[in-house]
């Protein structure tokens, strides 16, 4: 897939050739998930850029509110809503001509709207929105992991595609993708290794954990981000979900990729090649970067996101993750050793332990032994196609939602 996929077929494109740049040109963007974390600082970027990126497409899933208010300042020709029951409400709200697309394949229809999505939908309701943009030959600037690791073995094949192309929005994996535009050989890269910044509850006793609110959980050091993705960053799942994604992105084995903590999130990720030289992409966190990254490249923003002021700068500590505490991480590496299927069924029962969670049904530490108990009952499906992967998904929920019923009921 590498380097095919990602368009890199030019050498004047690596080379950051100027004659190639596109900022004279207005680029229009579906952006789905326009209401979450990543939706709204893509459209931010947009606010900031009106010369050279417009939106043709805005979709979520129920928050009417804000989309209508997006709707009527970008003006996009369609706008996308998943929750059918909101649409009338919303069709009030929204610009005259403006069409509304309404229910399950509302998200993977408005992606024909524009040359490049932007998927920031939440869990595992992006694979329809990833499988759409990239069969139709699109830019996909991808922030939504769930679909890709639930689905890799089919979006492998969709990255096929003429047209197509992938682009990471993830901070880690976008810094990996940066990094990796130093060399051209894949076949020099030794090890990719994965920053975490270990969460809210980085060194906690095992009794400190015990006693974890949802509120705690989702006060997270670094990042801004939605409650689902909070949690998991608090579990180290989100980490474990990256490393899966990491080798379905670039084709590297399990035994190389790495993961460190590394509290300060001033460096996002390292390519280590064959010659020992390694490679980091440094930044202050900011969201907009990576965004950005994937709506100019193989050009960048001149709009300096996490900028860093080196005389602020006095250390930066890494240090190997606590995988006894924070299991998920090494139940992901399994997952995703098991391959086919294995990473859907992890992802489908973790959604449903994180919900219960949030809930207030189990306890924080009750995730890993709900994913845990679920991932025993995988059947071992090879994920033939995307039928396969959605009977996974359900089986799954099924799963973990009867292994917390009975917490719940002991």
């Amino acid at each position: 897939m590498w380097p095919d996929s990602w368009g890199w077929s030019d050498t004047a494109v690596l080379r950051g050739d100027s004659s190639l740049r596109l900022d004279s040109v207005i680029s229009n963007v579906s952006v789905l998930g326009s209401t979450g974390s990543i939706g709204t600082q893509t459209l931010d970027i947009i606010r900031s850029a009106p010369d050279r990126y417009g939106v043709a497409a805005l979709g979520a899933n129920s928050s009417i509110g804000l989309l209508a208010e997006q709707a009527q300042e970008f003006r996009p020709d369609v706008v996308a809503l998943g929750d059918e029951s909101l649409a009338r409400e919303l069709s009030e709200m929204l610009p005259a001509g403006t069409q509304l697309l309404v229910g399950p394949d509302a998200f993977s229809d408005a992606t024909s709207a524009a040359p490049t999505v932007i998927n920031g939908v939440v869990g595992f309701a992006g694979l329809s929105v990833t499988m759409a943009t990239l069969e139709s030959g699109r830019r996909l600037g991808l922030a939504n992991k769930e679909s890709l690791i639930a689905g890799g073995p089919v979006v492998q094949r969709a990255r096929s595609t003429p047209g197509a192309e992938l682009v990471p929005v993830d901070s880690e994996h976008c810094a990996i993708h940066q990094c990796l535009r130093a060399n051209d050989n894949p076949e020099r890269v030794a090890k990719i290794v994965l920053t975490a910044s270990g969460g809210p509850f980085r060194g906690y006793t095992p009794s400190q954990l015990a006693e974890v609110t949802v509120a705690d959980a989702l006060a997270h050091p670094t990042w801004s981000m939605g409650p689902k993705i909070s949690v998991d960053s608090s579990t180290l799942m989100n980490k474990g979900l990256e490393v899966i994604e990491a080798h379905e992105l670039f084709g590297t084995s399990f035994d190389s990729i790495d993961v460190v903590v590394h509290p300060q999130s001033i460096v996002h990720s390292m390519v280590t090649y064959s010659d020992g030289a390694t490679i980091a992409q440094l930044s202050m966190p900011d969201m907009r970067l990576c965004i950005g990254y994937a709506l100019a490249y193989p050009d960048r923003l001149d709009i300096p996101y996490g900028d860093i002021d080196w005389t602020e700068m006095s250390r930066l500590d890494f240090r190997i993750p606590d995988t006894g505490s924070f299991p998920c991480l090494a139940l992901a590496f399994d997952a995703g050793r098991a391959g086919e299927t294995a990473p859907a069924w992890l992802s489908a029962a973790n959604e449903v332990a994180v919900e219960a969670f949030l809930k207030g049904m189990i306890r924080w530490t009750d995730i890993s032994e709900v994913v845990e108990a679920s991932l025993q009952r995988w059947p071992g499906t090879l994920a033939s196609d995307v039928g396969v992967v959605l009977e996974t998904d359900r089986l799954a929920r099924e799963t973990a939602t009867e292994l917390i019923a009975q917490r719940v009921n002991a």
